[in-house]
């Protein structure tokens, strides 16, 4: 298994995915299951999908519904398979996982959650909001607790 979290740790709530990933990896996490800050570079998670059987990517939103909102998502539903303009500074997760499936074939996995915390201030040098730090409090739980259950499974 496989977390990824994307995310600008110097522009608020954007933050919420890499602040996730460390919040796990203070608790722990078992053999089997890599944490990745994924930052801002989509790029580096689809290479870093390949060998991953379940991979979940937690992100901040603007969809302009009430901020510390929670969406999962499958990851099929949000697959973006057009090229990014520019340069590869555009390239987001959402464009990775179209080129993780084209380029991975066989290796991409089985499984992809995408995990949305709708931000409230994405101003620099601010921290977390206390309505996106709650929801993220609240992935966290639900990411460990679906971790133990493979885990205790034998799926891990």
């Amino acid at each position: 298994m496989l977390v990824v979290g994307c995310g600008n740790l110097l522009r608020g709530d954007d933050a919420a995915g890499p602040i996730l990933v460390r919040l796990l990896a203070e608790r722990g996490v078992p053999p089997g299951v890599r944490l990745i800050d994924g930052g801002t570079a989509g790029m580096d998670v689809a290479f870093a999908m390949r060998g991953a059987r379940r991979v979940i990517v937690v992100d901040a939103s603007r969809i302009g519904v009430e901020p510390g909102t929670i969406h999962r998502v499958p990851g099929e539903e949000l697959r973006d398979l057009t090229p990014p303009e520019g340069n590869l500074h555009r390239f987001k997760w959402d464009q990775a996982l179209g080129f993780a499936m084209w380029l991975l074939k066989e290796d991409y996995p089985d499984d992809v959650t995408v995990w949305l915390v709708e931000g409230e201030s994405f101003e620099a040098g601010s921290g977390l909001s206390p309505r996106v730090q709650a929801s993220v409090d609240r992935i966290v739980d639900e990411i460990a607790a679906e971790v133990s259950e493979l885990v205790e499974g034998g799926s891990g």
